[in-house]
């Protein structure tokens, strides 16, 4: 139990259904979608839809989205990848030729949204609602207004220049050419217009007619490959999860060309450590170590399996773990490596279970903060830059090519045990995601911490380099990691975010955590 002497939250406990967001509008919005009667579901899709309106650095319907369902009884999670497709014309023998490189605010850097086109799925094969009735309370704040929050408007302010930079973003999100302080009500009337018509039309009023062209003309002028068959293509996919077992729990991710499989790669490494009895040095260097083996493999290795062939048995293997845990040296920093066996050399997540036990796990993403910062005129739409996480490298598995999705590094996760949901739960980030499901997971099934504590405890991520500390470790950490060969790097900003709603079958009870990272609300009844 938490010290009530001083500044803190406690986890939400609830006796019928939760909800965990990263935004109060949102959690409310899908609580209120739960007592009139929807499932989880339905919940989900109005939540993100209004945190698309009032967190659009984070995620908009410009983005793509994935998700994890366990339906009550299901002893298997549902898996949804929601990510777009690079345009047909896409080789990357164009890019070399005519030597186009892929940056944060290129429209080289858009692929065609998938969000849209995954909760429409989502909600035709599990859903209750209609789309309209879902979508109605993100319509009334785009229409009437929101007032911005204080994590929103931190983070508009500090990423201010990616819209100023383009005229059309720039007079939506940069009233009087500021961004909106803390409580200033914003409005985005076009964008409205565009859920409306969503609304109606279904996932055909954003990939067909006049908003799809919107976006089209937009891209093309600057000079993108994009046509309106790329955007009438759009089809989310339903794949096969993967999964590893940890502390006697299934953990479940979205398999390739998610990143999910990096998480099940390092709580392989750990599973023969005791966690929980480290200390705090040599957890923190064991997890920098088994990180830095992982996202090694991920950034050479991981993309679209459609037309990649992504070693997912091989890393997933006894073989494979055992091998990568003997590589890492307790006492010692090391470089990564790859084996040679192998041929291939920001974000919001939200969580729901409802009254009758389904639990959803999803996040919808625009990448980096207001993605490209480029914005179709007409529609209000801003579009993302994922496309970022393309290579433009003939023979990489990763390199861009026709109808192609990047790897991803947006990942919903969900905790099983015999065959039931124990816990949705997911973590903001960008490249951090994956480690920030091992963080929280052995925060709470090694270290005893209850679902607001693992949020809260302070972050580690060693990555590009450096190894990133956040406030909150023992003084003398920094200074026996660098005696390790770390390079300590104290984080300049909070690491990410995160949600997790625990559910105690036995008790009959739901626990819900948010992250104070963000504007994290968890509410239940």
């Amino acid at each position: 139990m938490r010290d009530f002497a001083r500044p803190g939250r406690s986890p939400v406990h609830a006796g019928a259904a939760a909800v965990a967001t990263s935004h109060p509008l949102a959690s409310l919005v899908a609580v209120e979608t739960l007592r009139a009667g929807g499932n989880a579901v339905d919940a989900a899709i109005a939540a993100v839809a209004v945190q698309c309106v009032v967190d659009p650095l984070m995620t908009g319907i410009g983005g793509d989205c994935f998700a994890l369902y366990a339906p009550k009884g299901a002893s298997v999670p549902i898996a949804l990848n929601g990510s777009g497709r690079s345009p047909a014309a896409a080789h990357d023998a164009w890019y070399l030729e005519h030597g186009v490189t892929i940056e944060p605010t290129s429209p080289h850097a858009v692929t065609v949204p998938g969000a849209v086109a995954a909760w429409s799925r989502l909600l035709a094969d599990h859903g209750t609602r209609d789309l309209a009735a879902l979508l109605r309370p993100a319509i009334a704040y785009a229409e009437d207004g929101y007032p911005v929050q204080p994590r929103v408007a931190f983070d508009w302010a500090r990423n201010a220049a990616r819209v100023a930079a383009d005229p059309v973003s720039a007079a939506l999100f940069l009233p009087g050419g500021a961004a909106p302080k803390a409580g200033t009500r914003m409005r985005n009337p076009r964008l409205a217009a565009t859920l409306r018509r969503i609304a109606g039309d279904g996932a055909r009023g954003f990939y067909e007619g006049p908003v799809a062209r919107d976006m089209v003309d937009r891209l093309r002028a600057l000079g993108g490959l994009h046509t309106l068959e790329d955007f009438a293509a759009a089809a989310p996919e339903i794949v096969t999860p993967i999964t590893t077992r940890y502390r006697g729990y299934d953990v479940y991710e979205c398999p390739p060309s998610g990143q999910g499989l990096a998480v099940l790669m390092m709580l392989n490494m750990l599973g023969a450590d005791d966690v929980g009895a480290l200390s705090e040095l040599d957890r923190v260097h064991l997890f920098a170590e088994a990180c830095k083996q992982a996202y090694h493999h991920r950034d050479a290795l991981f993309a679209d399996p459609v037309l990649a062939a992504v070693p997912v048995d091989h890393l997933l293997s006894q073989a494979w773990h055992a091998r990568a845990r003997g590589a890492i040296n307790m006492g010692r920093a090391q470089s990564p490596l790859i084996w040679p066996e192998i041929a291939h050399t920001d974000t919001i997540y939200l969580c729901v279970v409802d009254r009758d036990g389904n639990a959803i796990s999803l996040i919808n993403s625009i990448f980096q903060p207001f993605g490209t910062g480029i914005t179709a005129p007409e529609s209000g739409v801003l579009l993302h830059n994922r496309g970022l996480s393309f290579r433009v490298e003939p023979g990489h598995p990763n390199t861009i090519g026709p109808k192609k999705r990047p790897m991803h590094t947006i990942i919903p996760g969900m905790l099983m045990r015999d065959g039931r949901a124990v816990a949705p739960f997911g973590v903001m980030g960008g490249h951090y995601q994956a480690m920030g499901h091992v963080e929280l997971l052995t925060g709470l099934l090694d270290r005893g911490l209850d679902v607001q504590e693992a949020l809260d405890a302070p972050r580690s991520f060693a990555y590009g380099g450096g190894l990133e500390l956040e406030p909150g470790f023992g003084p003398g950490l920094a200074a026996g990691l660098a005696a390790r060969g770390h390079t300590p790097l104290a984080a300049v900003q909070p690491i990410g975010g995160g949600q997790i709603i625990w559910i105690d079958h036995a008790a009959g009870t739901l626990t819900a955590g948010s992250d104070p990272r963000k504007d994290g609300c968890a509410l239940g009844y």
